[in-house]
């Protein structure tokens, strides 16, 4: 078994796989000021609650966008589980042609969605995931990751209206009835959530029109599922799909090594 850890900046994910089986998964708050021994018994309790021993585990891989918790989360694996993980970045084999144009400064769960999408849908592909930011990733016939653009969040769009407009609360993220709100509540569902699918739709149908081509939508992150509902070009919500990434990646670089 194999413990897969994707680190954002609002959650991290972790998943037990069994072969290509998830038998587990769940969701952390980050805490970039948790301590090795907070994590440590925080992973140990989620273990134990499964029926799973910490020394059970084969090998460990992390994609992270949040640099300052790497060390504490290297340390974790050495300590807790007794292995050195596996960390998506430089030196790591993908299987991933990234055409960026510095290929060190594409995020490590863009890297990851990628490979897992490629694997799953095929190509030619983009991958919207709704994360902190909202990323977009498109991938060419041949496979190419060719980069993609990147917004703001849900998250971070909601909270900066509440924070920065003096009358406008804090909001439970649903959807609302009708895209004419009739107060405040209702007037910011309709915006955030009518607006954000507007947004994927807009930026999904120039990256067609600029490349010619029909590709497949995937989307994943946490509120995937609320604005796939709204959107017109979204087939497909996975919301593992950045732990499968994981997955393959720890594979094929089991596969070199040996």
């Amino acid at each position: 078994m194999i413990l897969v850890i994707d680190v954002g900046n609002t959650n991290i994910v972790l998943g037990i796989y069994k072969g290509k089986e998830l038998l587990h998964h769940w969701r952390l708050s980050t805490n970039r000021s948790a301590t090795v021994d907070e994590y440590g018994i925080n992973i140990h309790n989620l273990f134990q609650f499964a029926g799973v021993k910490l020394d059970q585990m084969d090998g460990v891989i992390i994609s992270s966008v949040v640099p300052p918790l790497m060390r504490t989360l290297e340390q974790l694996c050495l300590k807790y589980l007794r292995k050195t993980p596996v960390v998506v970045g430089p030196g790591v084999k993908t299987g991933l042609n990234i055409r960026y144009e510095n290929p060190r400064e594409v995020g490590a769960d863009r890297i990851v969605n990628s490979v897992a999408g490629i694997e799953k849908y095929g190509t030619p592909l983009i991958v919207v995931d709704f994360g902190t930011a909202t990323t977009f990733d498109y991938i060419d016939e041949a496979g190419n990751y060719l980069g993609g653009a990147i917004v703001p969040g849900i998250g971070i769009s909601t909270e900066a209206l509440y924070q920065r407009a003096a009358k406008l609360p804090r909001i439970e993220l649903v959807r609302p009835r009708s895209v004419i709100g009739r107060n405040p509540v209702t007037s910011m569902q309709a915006g955030i959530i009518f607006g954000y699918a507007g947004q994927v739709d807009g930026i999904v149908n120039r990256i067609r029109k600029e490349f010619g081509v029909s590709p497949r939508v995937v989307a994943t992150g946490g509120l995937a599922e609320l604005i796939a509902a709204e959107s017109e070009t979204i087939e497909k919500v996975d919301p593992l799909l950045t732990l499968e990434g994981l997955r393959i990646i720890y594979e094929r670089n089991q596969e070199g090594q040996s």
